[in-house]
């Protein structure tokens, strides 16, 4: 196995579920073995990026759709914030909102609006050798404001990897409840398209070098996801297992620790 090489897609997970601490009526789901891995983002080190041909493009060539009005809004308020010296294509693009489809699990194609793509990648992605630095201009305005980069980046950006989905149980008895599932964006969470990626982090052990656990270093977004309470639930259980030593490992956070993969800093 080489450091890029990708786990396989099916393997035991151990799973979790809790209610809602802010709502009876909510139940959550969340993939242990997910969020105890290490995974950790490795974009401008070592990432090679989705399409080979784009190494230091990542994730970013395909644009980034955009979950509601508020996400659109939300996105377009942090753009104000940026100048020519932190956006590369400042000057070059006014309109950065594209219109594209969207398939919903019946298989109907809807219109959806998302970022604007521009010579093969985001309309926010700033290129490699730009003055302002390389990678997304909103996280990095987001740091350079001193607030997190969820405030400023589209939803669909700050939540990857972590897929959030939503479903409605039915007991025997007749009662109903709402679940929220947390998992892992895999490649099949992308739809078909994602098994035509060249690379995708979550699987690859070159990712799962992380100082922390995934939802301590993730912290932020699942609390974004799930709100507090149910977040502090899920963290309290999560080192419940962690203190016991004993959970189904994800395989490529094990492959990193047999290949003796270098840690990256916190």
């Amino acid at each position: 196995m080489t450091e890029v090489s990708e786990t396989p897609l099916d393997f035991t997970r151990e799973w979790i579920e809790f209610v809602d601490p802010d709502d009876a009526d909510t139940i959550v789901r969340a993939d242990v073995t997910w969020l105890l891995s290490r995974w950790s983002c490795v974009f401008g080190n070592g990432c090679p990026g989705i399409d080979v041909e784009q190494p230091d493009d990542g994730c970013c060539i395909h644009g980034a759709f955009y979950t509601d009005r508020d996400d659109e809004k939300r996105v377009r308020a942090a753009v104000a914030r940026l100048t020519p010296r932190t956006w590369q294509l400042h000057r070059r693009f006014a309109e950065t909102v594209a219109t594209d489809s969207l398939e919903d699990e019946e298989g109907v194609d809807h219109p959806a609006r998302k970022t604007a793509v521009v010579d093969g990648a985001c309309v926010f992605h700033n290129r490699e050798g730009f003055e302002g630095g390389s990678g997304c201009s909103l996280h990095a305005q987001a740091l350079r404001d001193g607030v997190h980069p969820m405030d400023y980046k589209p939803e669909v950006c700050w939540q990857l990897p972590v897929k959030r989905d939503f479903s409605t149980i039915t007991r025997a008895d007749g009662s109903t409840a709402e679940v929220t599932w947390i998992g892992e964006f895999d490649r099949r969470a992308w739809g078909a398209g994602g098994h035509d990626f060249e690379f995708w982090c979550t699987s690859s052990p070159m990712a799962h070098t992380g100082a922390q656990p995934l939802f301590e270093s993730y912290a932020p977004e699942l609390i974004g996801l799930l709100g507090k309470a149910a977040y502090e639930t899920l963290a309290a259980l999560c080192r419940q297992r962690l203190a016991a030593g004993v959970f189904a490992e994800h395989p490529a956070s094990a492959a990193a620790r047999r290949l003796q993969l270098p840690i990256q800093p916190v």
